[in-house]
C-alpha cells in the first residue's frame, strides 16, 4: 500500500535511517551512564585482589606479572574510556615498581585485568639500606587504584606483608674454637705452635649505613697459646651472597695479645651497596635463597715476621631467605 506524500516525510523523521537510530540509542546510553552518574546510581569499580609473582630477572630489571581482580557492582557492562588502574609496589616507602593501565572495559561482577611492570634493579640498594636500618624490617606494600573520571570517583586497594630477616643473629656465640695456620711458614716456625690462637667469643652489629655502604662490625676475643706476644696487625674480609661478591677489605686492628692472654679485637667490614642489584638477581633465580658468607684472614706478626692465617673461627654462613609476593592474593 502506498503512503501519502505527507506520510513519507514523516517517518523518516520519528525513525530516521538504521544510522541515526544507532547513533540515537548510543546518544541515549550516554546521557542515560551520565545522568546514573550524576545521581550516584553507576557504583565504581574497584580492586578486589592483586595477585604478583616474579616473571623474570637480570641483573638491570626484574619483571613483575600482576592479576588485578576488578570488581563492577554495575549490573551492566561498562566500557570508559578514562578508566584508569595505576598499580604501585613499594618496599619500606621506597618506590620500585609502578604500573597502569587505561580504557578498562569491565563486565558485571568480577573481571581480571593483566599488568607486566618492569622494576628497576637499582632500587635494590636503598631498599636493602632502609631494610637494615629499620632492624631487618621491612613492610612490602601493593598499592593498586581504580579511577574513574567520568564518575568523578576512585577506589583503592591496598595489601601489604613483613619481610623479615635475622643475618647476624649467628654470628653472636661464646663457643672456643682453634684458629690453625695453612702457611707452612708459620707452623714450621719454632716461635709458633698449632693452633695459633683461639677465638674465644664472638659478635656482630650492623653500622651506621649510608646510601654507598652497609658496615657490619665484628668483634672477638682472642686468645694467644705461644710463648711469645702476638700482634694481630689487621684483618681482611671478603663478603658473598650467593657467590656474588658485595664487599671485600682491610681493617687495621694492632691488636697485641700478651702470652697467655685474652684481647678483644675489633674490626669493621662493609657491604658495598652498588653490587646488590647483581645480588638480588642471583636472589630470585635462586627462588629467593640466598647463601651469605664472611670470610676473615689475619695477618698476625710474630717476633718481627708477618703471617697471613684463614681465621675460619670468625667466618660466618647464614641462609636468606625470602616470600616476596608469596601467598600475597587478597
Amino acid at each position: 500500500m502506498d503512503l501519502p506524500d505527507s506520510l513519507d516525510a514523516v517517518v523518516p523523521l520519528l525513525l530516521g535511517s538504521k544510522l541515526r537510530i544507532a547513533g540515537t540509542v548510543a546518544l541515549s546510553v550516554v546521557v542515560v551512564i551520565g545522568a546514573a552518574a550524576g545521581l550516584g546510581v553507576l557504583g565504581v569499580p574497584s580492586v578486589a585482589a592483586v595477585d604478583n609473582e616474579f616473571a623474570g630477572v637480570n641483573n638491570s630489571t626484574t619483571t613483575i606479572e600482576t592479576d588485578l581482580v576488578v570488581s563492577n557492582p554495575n549490573p551492566v557492562g561498562i566500557t570508559l574510556g578514562d578508566v584508569r588502574i595505576d598499580y604501585t609496589v613499594s618496599m619500606n616507602d621506597v618506590r620500585v615498581a609502578t604500573g597502569d593501565r587505561e580504557g578498562v572495559s569491565l563486565a558485571p561482577g568480577n573481571s581480571t585485568t593483566e599488568l607486566t611492570t618492569q622494576m628497576d634493579n637499582q632500587q635494590i640498594p636503598p631498599w636493602f639500606a632502609s631494610h637494615v636500618r629499620n632492624g631487618e624490617q621491612s613492610q612490602l606494600t601493593v598499592d593498586a587504584n581504580v579511577t574513574a573520571e567520568r564518575l568523578g570517583r576512585s577506589k583503592q586497594f591496598t595489601i601489604t606483608r613483613p619481610i623479615q630477616t635475622d643475618l647476624l643473629g649467628q654470628f653472636s656465640s661464646n663457643e672456643t674454637r682453634p684458629v690453625r695456620a695453612d702457611d707452612s711458614a708459620l707452623t714450621g716456625s719454632p716461635l709458633v705452635e698449632s693452633p695459633v690462637m683461639y677465638v674465644n667469643e664472638t659478635d656482630a652489629e650492623w653500622g651506621a649505613v649510608t646510601s654507598e655502604e652497609t658496615p657490619i662490625n665484628v668483634d672477638f676475643v682472642a686468645y694467644n697459646p705461644q710463648d711469645y706476644p702476638l700482634t694481630v696487625s689487621s684483618i681482611d674480609y671478603e663478603i658473598t651472597m650467593n657467590d656474588v661478591l658485595v664487599g671485600q677489605g682491610s681493617s687495621e686492628t694492632n691488636a697485641a695479645i700478651p702470652s697467655e692472654a685474652t684481647e678483644r679485637v675489633q674490626t669493621r667490614t662493609a657491604i658495598t651497596n652498588a653490587n646488590l642489584d647483581e645480588w638480588w638477581a642471583s636472589h630470585l633465580e635462586n627462588d629467593q635463597v640466598t647463601d651469605l658468607q664472611i670470610r676473615f684472614y689475619a695477618t698476625v706478626e710474630v717476633e718481627g715476621q708477618s703471617f697471613r692465617v684463614p681465621v675460619r673461627a670468625l667466618d660466618h654462613q647464614d641462609t636468606i631467605e625470602t616470600h616476596i609476593f608469596e601467598d600475597n592474593a587478597s
